[in-house]
């Protein structure tokens, strides 16, 4: 497996686990929903010091739900397999995420998916070089500073028709509200035998998450000082991924001042 045990949830934030048994979530009948905290019981697979955990669910939330285009690795028993696919990350009760996306009949990859073995979807975020010039003293090394959330899931073919064609419009309706294109583009505006048609050719899943791991590496190790002077040059520096950096490392100290 590539996550944690299969039956049990661990959500591995700061120490703690949350550990959920056979129930409801999203509509799978295999999955989970009674949550109760727990001591961890397995190490978290991402290397993320403690400083640098994100234990928020409504701040790893948004990372997803923001940077849900992401890579989702399984095993097909003898490799890794990675696909670069975009998610639909929902929220049911408290602590549980479910992630649909979809992709082509022709990726052989949809053939890897099991409910023995867990898969793993990257959510990557902003990311970039950290001078030590930056630093007040002497001695120090280039880092990279970066946003990232591990999602482990137990994975499922969506074989309703009518299941995987809401999951469609849905996706096609967010992004076609921000593309620019007049008039926009709507699946319930085509003919519904041309879209079954096109349904062919590719292959829903649903990923129940069984286990998050997050990690926004800020700086959290250097004094407020320096912290602050690396954001300044961040937003110097410009380029979107300087500035988001620096956004969430003031976001980050706002966070701390508020508790």
């Amino acid at each position: 497996m590539l996550g944690g045990r299969k039956g049990a949830r661990y959500d591995i934030l700061l120490g703690i686990g949350i550990e959920a048994f056979p129930g409801t979530c999203a509509g799978m009948s295999n999955t989970l929903s009674v949550i109760r905290l727990i001591c961890a019981k397995e190490k978290a697979t991402m290397y993320t010091p403690k400083g640098f955990r994100v234990t928020d669910l409504e701040q790893i939330n948004s990372f997803m739900q923001t940077n849900n285009f992401a890579t989702l690795v399984s095993w097909d028993g003898e490799r890794l397999i990675a696909s670069h696919l975009l998610f639909e990350v929902m929220t049911g009760n408290p602590g549980e995420f479910t992630l649909n996306c979809h992709l082509a009949r022709a990726n052989d990859q949809w053939r890897t998916f099991s409910p023995e073995n867990e898969v793993l979807v990257i959510f990557g975020g902003a990311h970039t070089y950290i001078s030590p010039r930056w630093y007040s003293q002497a001695g120090n090394v280039p880092t990279w500073n970066y946003l990232a959330v591990h999602a482990y899931g137990v994975p499922a073919i969506v074989n309703d028709q009518d299941e995987l064609y809401g999951m469609l419009t849905r996706l096609v309706d967010r992004y076609e509200s921000n593309s620019g294109a007049i008039p926009e583009y709507h699946l319930d505006a085509l003919p519904k035998e041309l879209v079954i048609e096109k349904m062919k050719d590719v292959v829903g899943l649903r990923i129940c998450v069984t286990h998050l791991e997050a990690k926004f590496k800020l700086s959290q190790n250097r004094s407020q000082p320096e912290r602050e002077n690396i954001t300044i040059e961040l937003e110097k520096r410009g380029g979107e991924n300087s500035t988001r950096i620096a956004g969430a490392m003031r976001t980050s100290v706002r966070r701390n001042i508020n508790g």
